[in-house]
């Protein structure tokens, strides 16, 4: 048999079985999705968190008194370790620290904030220093963030995030009004632009104001902070600004040679690898799904090949009796399988 009378054949075959035809098809199209869906779902996963969740800068490296954790035991390990307090980053911002060419510091807390009649209950506000907008490049869609001299004089002001807008200054600038937080009045001079939610956290949800007003007023006993240390030098400083400010907090807080650290440090670098380790996990665990749905796939496509031979044993035997070889047989069935391919990918 010529390939064309064989292909004639095949395709006479499939217009005779349509429902066997369009099963077989959709073997074909779910193996192939699944694999598809699994590698454009990790590679947009990798991109948003690059670009909407990673937002700290190469040069920047945050101490923390919890850090990444990765087990429940280094967990356990955290709660035990002492706040970093103001007094401490009072040592350090004051030029202590050689290779650091800018130090900042914030906390926050949940809160209500109120505006007339309109509240919302739970808003993240956040206290920091003058300098946390540029650390982070913030931007903002109006107004600005507050200077030093507003956080040294403990001006009552805040910038706010666009749900926030949204909810208490629908249809209004809010450039220049004023909201309550816990009943005290801060007058709005920033606001930030749409960024959306990651992870569950809404980035749009903030409210930041000048760190001495949220010390005098919100700060809670035994509260820590989270500094912010840009490295002089940029990226190549980093380890070394890193080395200083670690050999400085342990000499303060008198941490013995043999001990761990007893607070943490998380930079650019740490948080890439959190989540390519997070991201592994996930690959192998959505490549397992699809390997799974691939081989149902598989079979349910050999399944119906099965049934299609066995029902055609006369045909097959009359085309064996007028002469075809086995080899012939077999292209025929093979050619049938690659039409209904052909016809899954149109």
């Amino acid at each position: 048999m010529n390939p064309r009378e064989l292909l004639r054949v095949a395709l006479r075959a499939i217009r005779a079985h349509k429902l066997r035809s369009f099963l077989t098809l959709l073997g074909i199209i779910i193996g192939v999705s699944t694999i598809v869906g699994v590698v454009g779902i990790i590679s947009g996963l990798n991109a948003y968190v690059k670009e909407k969740i990673i937002v700290l800068a190469p040069d920047v490296y945050l101490v923390e008194k919890f850090g990444i954790l990765r087990s429940r035991e280094e967990f356990i390990q955290a709660i035990k370790r002492p706040p970093i307090t103001w007094q401490e980053y009072e040592r350090i911002s004051n030029g202590a620290l050689h290779n650091a060419a800018e130090i900042g510091a914030a906390s926050g807390a949940a809160m209500p904030v109120n505006r007339g009649d309109k509240r919302l209950p739970d808003i993240n506000v956040i206290g920091a220093t003058s300098n946390f907008g540029t650390l982070f490049s913030l931007d903002y869609e109006a107004g600005r963030f507050f200077t030093d001299a507003e956080n040294t004089a403990t001006q009552y002001v805040a910038v706010i995030g666009s749900d926030t807008k949204d909810e208490l200054f629908p249809g209004v600038d809010p450039i220049g009004q004023t909201i309550l937080l816990r009943g005290l009045p801060f007058r709005v001079i920033g606001m930030m632009p749409k960024q959306g939610r990651s992870i569950g956290f809404n980035q749009d949800g903030r409210i930041y104001i000048p760190i001495q007003v949220y010390r005098k007023n919100f700060m809670r006993p035994n509260e820590s902070l989270e500094l912010q240390i840009k490295a002089v030098g940029g990226v190549e400083g980093l380890d070394a600004s890193i080395d200083e400010l670690r050999a400085m907090f342990r000499a303060m807080r008198h941490t013995r040679y043999s001990a761990t650290d007893s607070f943490g440090i998380v930079t650019q670098e740490t948080l890439q690898e959190l989540w390519k380790a997070i991201s592994r996990v996930a690959f192998l665990l959505l490549i397992l799904v699809s390997s799974v749905s691939l081989g149902v796939g598989g079979i349910v496509i050999m399944n119906i090949m099965l049934v299609s031979v066995v029902e055609r044993t006369q045909e097959i035997g009359v085309r064996l009796a007028m002469g075809a070889k086995k080899r012939d047989i077999r292209r025929q069935f093979l050619l049938e399988a690659q039409d209904e391919s052909k016809y899954s990918q149109v």
